[in-house]
């Protein structure tokens, strides 16, 4: 896959499992991305934390314990495993759907809701990944025939003018009422550059822009997210920030239009409900993503935004980037997802 980091030809990740004596098994994913997961620096490190892990649930654990993560009330030692592992997001999201998955008899349920049950779908963005013109101009094309109307291209590794190009001929067929247009810049542009090239993508009807600029140059991209040229919407942003009071207040501070929430960067399920409160409390819109998880991940994920009423299209899909991914129930038509069970 092709981002404006580079061309990324494989992922690591990890399965969990916690089972008992009857046999029932839960499975989670502990899923990082080299050089974007706040929690990986090497493998050797990684596997000693995935460690810390499971002997945290074998010797600190019991059954109650897990059964406490579907209440409000946590028990103490869920609260310890919480405040331990805070600043390792894929640890928490790879332990959280472990226990939900073995909570709920091992067969994949991670929230029981319409979505898990196949009663409704969920709209997402039809993602366009970067690479030469021909190959994005190709991807918008069946995204477009395969009948998404929200088309999220990731830019910033061309030349712009390449990109606006590609954006404009999409324009030429389709208004925006037709199709709707995000992009998603992880951070390629200048802070010097950056106010030219809203101004073109608000030209085109472009709904969203997200971490148009490095993350961590606060000043500027609440400047942006105040004059709102392009709705803005923080991804790189929110990594690393663990605490509620932290998360507070860069949202005071920013005021962004959108945020775009990653459970195995943003802090687990746990971490996502406390941004989804915070924003919500300040009007700011989210959506969810994904974060080239494998089917294990992407269904706790879909399950987890299946609890939301869901006004915006989602960042979800089904893992068929991968050779070499375990089966799926996910399927997507016309720009929906739904679980087939």
């Amino acid at each position: 896959s092709g981002t404006s980091r580079g061309i990324l030809k494989e992922k690591p990740s990890w399965i969990l499992k916690i089972s008992d004596e009857n046999g029932t098994c839960g499975q989670g994913e502990f899923s990082i991305i080299p050089d974007l997961s706040p929690d990986f620096k090497d493998e050797k490190s990684y596997l000693a934390l995935i460690n810390l892990v499971v002997e945290f649930i074998e010797n600190q654990l019991e059954i109650n314990d897990l059964n406490s993560l579907k209440t409000v009330e946590f028990t103490e030692k869920i609260q310890l495993f919480y405040s331990k592992f805070r600043s390792y997001p894929s640890l928490i999201f790879g332990f959280e759907t472990a226990a939900f998955d073995f909570l709920n008899g091992g067969m994949g349920l991670i929230y029981k809701n319409n979505f898990s049950e196949g009663l409704s779908q969920i709209p997402i963005n039809g993602l366009v990944w970067m690479g030469d013109v021909e190959f994005m101009q190709e991807q918008i094309d069946s995204k477009i025939q395969a009948g998404f109307s929200t088309i999220k291209i990731k830019i910033g590794a061309l030349a712009f003018n390449k990109e606006i190009a590609l954006i404009e001929k999409i324009r030429a067929q389709f208004n925006a009422s037709q199709i709707t247009i995000r992009v998603d810049a992880n951070g390629a542009f200048s802070p010097y550059e950056i106010e030219e090239k809203l101004l073109q993508l608000k030209d085109l009807d472009v709904h969203s822009i997200e971490q148009p600029i490095q993350s961590g140059q606060l000043e500027k991209i609440a400047y942006l997210c105040k004059k709102n040229i392009v709705p803005l919407a923080l991804d790189e942003e929110l990594i690393g920030i663990s605490t509620r009071e932290e998360r507070r207040s860069l949202l005071d501070f920013v005021c962004p239009q959108f945020i775009v929430l990653k459970p195995s960067l943003h802090g687990g399920f746990y971490g996502c409900k406390e941004w989804i409160e915070l924003a919500e409390e300040r009007s700011i819109s989210w959506w969810i993503t994904s974060a080239l998880e494998s089917s294990i991940g992407l269904n706790a994920i879909s399950q987890f935004t299946g609890n939301y009423p869901i006004i915006l299209p989602q960042g979800l899909g089904t893992g068929g980037l991968y050779t070499n991914n375990l089966p799926s129930k996910l399927v997507i038509k016309n720009g929906f997802l739904k679980m087939s069970v």
